[in-house]
């Protein structure tokens, strides 16, 4: 029998074992998932070849960034089917190709500014672009910052500092830019989503969610936001129910359209999560999420030893509303 996640129009169902990758390969972490104009899909992950490359089918295409890139954080597909990887182990954003060509280096690698300095960057975790090709990239372990950049790399405004406060930050752990120019931070020890203009300028906040970490936007008007919350990891609060570690869809004005997630528990079970931190969606409507699963473990289970490949990658296919 097939099992069935979330609600109403966002309604799916799990595809097992969706990806294929070479005899011996495993995934490490995936920090970060992508997928391009051809719905080819991108997985950014910590361990060997750091840049795997699938097709829709799950079928391993190819992968690159051995010797680039230190620790994988954030993926962001640009309009021209460029590639933002945001390393947070040695502090930079880079612009590729599709075929692993650096285009643009934003940072300097493995020079990381002094702790909550306000400068770029200190383990930055996640990249988008305006409408009009400005780059955002959230900073991050270590900062309470928003950086803006021109096309060429050069910053043109930041903004941000510790606190709870509207356009306060603890931990802007990911970033997203509708087709109107807003920005969306992922402020995720402060438990919400912060809406600002281009310019930084603070809008809205949206609460009722677990420590957001994952945030995925589809390009276009009025999107909606796919959210990996990962919930709690403290012993008094670990396993309690609807607080995730869960997938939440919202509105572009914060509405719950649907979760996906088996409460209450983290695990590896159908429709379960360790930590989802990676999100994207193809041209199907298909999410993909990547998860730390081996960051998460220890603190999720600190009296169970690791077990020796965990799951790190899950397709939810998305089902037509006569089947909802």
């Amino acid at each position: 029998m097939t099992r069935i996640f979330g609600s109403g129009d966002f309604t799916y169902r799990i595809v097992d074992n969706w990806a294929k990758l070479p005899d011996g390969w495993k995934l490490g972490d995936v920090a970060g998932v992508g997928v391009d104009s051809r719905d080819r899909v991108y997985l950014f992950h910590r361990g060997p070849h750091p840049l795997i490359v699938l097709d829709r089918a799950g079928n391993y295409l190819r992968s690159w960034g051995d010797d680039v890139f230190r620790r994988a954080h954030g993926v962001h597909m640009g309009p021209d089917d460029s590639i933002y990887l945001t390393d947070e182990g040695d502090h930079t954003v880079r612009k590729c190709s599709l075929d692993g060509k650096v285009l643009l280096t934003i940072g300097i690698p493995d020079a990381p500014s002094a702790f909550m300095s306000g400068e770029p960057f200190r383990r930055c975790t996640h990249t988008a672009l305006s409408p009009t090709g400005e780059i955002y990239v959230s900073d991050g372990y270590g900062n309470a910052r928003v950086h803006k950049y021109s096309q060429d790399g050069k910053r043109t405004k930041s903004w941000g500092e510790p606190g709870a406060g509207p356009g306060q930050f603890n931990l802007p752990h990911n970033i997203s830019c509708d087709a109107d120019g807003w920005v969306y931070v992922a402020d995720r020890e402060n438990h919400r989503i912060q809406v600002f203009d281009g310019d930084g300028r603070f809008e809205t906040q949206w609460h009722n969610l677990h420590r957001p970490s994952g945030m995925y936007m589809p390009p276009g008007k009025c999107p909606i936001c796919y959210v990996g919350e990962i919930g709690p990891y403290y012993e008094f609060s670990r396993g309690a129910p609807n607080l995730g570690p869960r997938l939440t869809i919202l509105s572009n004005r914060g509405e719950l359209l649907a979760h996906i997630g088996t409460e209450p528990a983290a695990g590896e079970g159908p429709g379960q999560f360790l930590s989802p931190h990676g999100i994207t969606v193809d041209s199907r409507g298909d999410i993909y999420v990547g998860e730390v699963s081996y960051t998460a473990w220890p603190n999720l289970f600190p009296d169970r030893p690791m077990p020796q490949t965990l799951r790190s990658l899950q397709k939810f296919e998305k089902l037509p509303s006569s089947t909802q």
